[in-house]
């Protein structure tokens, strides 16, 4: 009798633990929950991603900083610069259309390139 109700009962536990396991793997495998594990992995991703790109970027400006200093010393430009002269100019590499040094640029009548209207 003993033995029976050894059995039954380890023939429960098992019924049991599959069952959990078994509605464990069910609910992992709905769209909603693929979903969601999938939208996780690939936050993951672009987080690792983004962080080597930032590093990358940050180890190119060190290395272009680095680049330009040992150029200039080549070039000779890193040299004092003697306060009698004026120092060197760098043209603007965009021009700042709300400087008043370009008002005139600004006001200029605009013409159309369109040669069919010279007829």
């Amino acid at each position: 009798m003993f033995r029976r109700t050894f059995w039954f009962g380890t023939g429960m536990a098992a019924g049991v633990w599959a069952t959990t396991k078994v509605n464990r793997k069910l609910k992992q495998l709905t769209p909603e929950s693929l979903a969601a594990t999938a939208a996780n992995k690939a936050l993951d991703v672009g987080n690792r991603l983004k962080d080597r790109a930032v590093g990358f970027a940050v180890d190119v400006r060190e290395n272009m900083a680095q680049r330009e200093a040992e150029l200039d010393d080549a070039l000779g430009l890193s040299a004092p610069v003697d306060p009698e002269l004026n120092p060197p100019r760098r043209p603007a590499a965009i021009e700042n259309r709300n400087d008043p040094r370009y008002a005139d640029r600004r006001n200029r009548p605009t013409y159309p390139h369109n040669r069919n209207e010279d007829h």
